[in-house]
């Protein structure tokens, strides 16, 4: 049974996993096929390790969606597959460097506000520390308003995953039970 794609959620970047009953080679050449048969609403990079499926630069926002599809043999001999959405990499990016410079400044803040109160003087530092939290703070809600402005955009991209591995998904589904586990929101 298929539940809801993870279309938004509170996670900065939403994700499914699930398990294929093929071999990863199989899996991913069906799935490049699925996909290519989807080429001209969608870009499909095939990179060693996992797949990437991007909008055309027509449609892209900054706020549109990208998704890697990684695929992981199991000890069973099935693919583990791993979906993960988020920004395309310059709009990560600028995410990935403000929670870097507000955590890294917010921590010295809050160690030297810290030292600054042993001694006795005034303990300015502080203010800083609540700032990058603010900062930080106004980051993670910029993500999330990025999240629901994409997300039809997010459900195009997972119904044409899931086109794609259609048939070896219900395969999975019928055999030893369902495997789907959600990460965020809702799997395959």
């Amino acid at each position: 049974m298929a539940t809801p794609p993870p279309l938004s959620s509170f996670r900065v970047r939403p994700r499914f996993e699930h398990a294929l009953a093929v071999a990863p080679e199989a899996a991913r050449a069906r799935i490049l096929a699925g996909l290519t048969r989807c080429t001209p609403r969608f870009e499909v990079h095939d990179f060693p390790g996992f797949i990437g499926l991007h909008l055309p630069p027509g449609q892209r926002r900054y706020w549109s969606p990208r998704l890697f599809i990684m695929l992981d043999p199991a000890p069973d001999g099935t693919t583990r597959v791993t979906g993960t959405y988020g920004p395309e990499i310059e709009v990560w990016g600028v995410f990935l460097y403000g929670y870097l410079i507000t955590g890294l400044l917010g921590t010295f803040s809050g160690v030297f506000g810290g030292a600054q109160m042993l001694v006795g003087n005034e303990p300015w530092a502080f203010w800083i520390t609540g700032s990058m939290g603010v900062i930080a703070g106004v980051l993670y809600l910029g993500a999330q308003l990025g999240q629901k402005l994409g997300a039809a955009q997010t459900y195009q991209l997972h119904e044409a995953y899931r086109a794609a591995v259609g048939p070896i998904a219900d395969e999975a589904a019928a055999g030893a039970g369902e495997r789907t586990v959600t990460m965020a929101g809702g799997g395959i």
